[in-house]
């Protein structure tokens, strides 16, 4: 048997996605069986679902963009450059490396509204267009240059992903799964309710964040894509020795928020 410590450095290492996590992303997004519907608002729906050995549920959201080409949103989701515009809540982002032409490490610092502490999170993102549907995906993992640091928490995200399907119609459905564990010592209750407040606000930010993409995307590096044209990649390569777990990664996950009442929520929920 492995211990909970031996499992979650399994889950946190680095290696390159197969088609095997593609299909469990898919999976996800596709069977509602097992979820709680949280939020109904047609198109947009939020989805939650209770998960093994976390207090922290599964979150779900899924919504359709009538006039929004799925290649757009898909770019928004990579271009760092870009984010660096629409992504208010982001402190730092650093392209660390790649494994291969669909698979990079990036560290991303996150701003929380106060009472909560900020965080961070180092990642492994990986992706994959098959024509038909764009997946992406993220996980946590170790890097030697990017140990935890003082000021933020870091958090961890077990599995993050979004699949965007092009509708015969135009525009795409899109679709988000997340589990991760913002560490620290968090109410349950704050989580939950969160989760009616920043599901719907992600689906309404991407929206607006891809409309104007299209205007400023001709005027920013048009022909840099990366993610899409391989040999534009000028990132080192990722060794995985340098993806191993160290004494430096050993995180206090005890940082303690739990004091948060009713009227801090609504001070948050105003910041967001």
């Amino acid at each position: 048997m492995k211990s909970e410590r031996q499992e979650e450095e399994r889950r946190l290492e680095v290696r390159v996605a197969d088609d095997r996590d593609f299909e469990r992303l898919k999976n996800l997004c596709d069977c509602h069986d097992g979820w709680d519907l949280a939020y109904d608002q047609p198109p947009t729906r939020v989805y939650t679902r209770p998960t093994k050995n976390s207090t922290f549920h599964m979150i779900k959201v899924s919504t359709v963009y009538k006039d929004l080409d799925a290649n757009v949103l898909y770019d928004v989701l990579h271009d760092p450059h870009y984010r660096q515009i629409w992504d208010k809540h982001m402190i730092q982002s650093v392209d660390v490396g790649y494994l291969n032409p669909n698979n990079d490490v990036s560290y991303y610092a996150i701003s929380c509204p106060t009472p909560l502490k900020n965080r961070d999170f180092v990642l492994q993102r990986s992706w994959l267009d098959t024509g038909r549907e764009l997946y992406v995906l993220n996980h946590s993992v170790f890097h030697h240059q990017f140990p935890p640091k003082k000021g933020f928490v870091r958090g961890l995200s077990h599995l993050t992903g979004y699949l965007i399907r092009p509708l015969p119609s135009g525009g795409c459905s899109f679709s988000y799964v997340s589990h991760c564990d913002p560490r620290g010592k968090l109410p349950p209750w704050l989580v939950n309710k969160l989760t009616h407040v920043l599901a719907p606000k992600m689906v309404k930010t991407l929206y607006k964040a891809s409309i104007q993409y299209i205007t400023w995307k001709p005027h920013n590096n048009p022909n840099y894509k990366p993610w899409i044209y391989p040999e534009q990649i000028n990132l080192p390569r990722i060794a995985f020795n340098q993806c191993t777990k160290t004494q430096a990664d050993e995180v206090d996950d005890l940082v303690d928020e739990s004091d948060i009442d009713e009227k801090a929520l609504a001070h948050f929920t105003q910041q967001l």
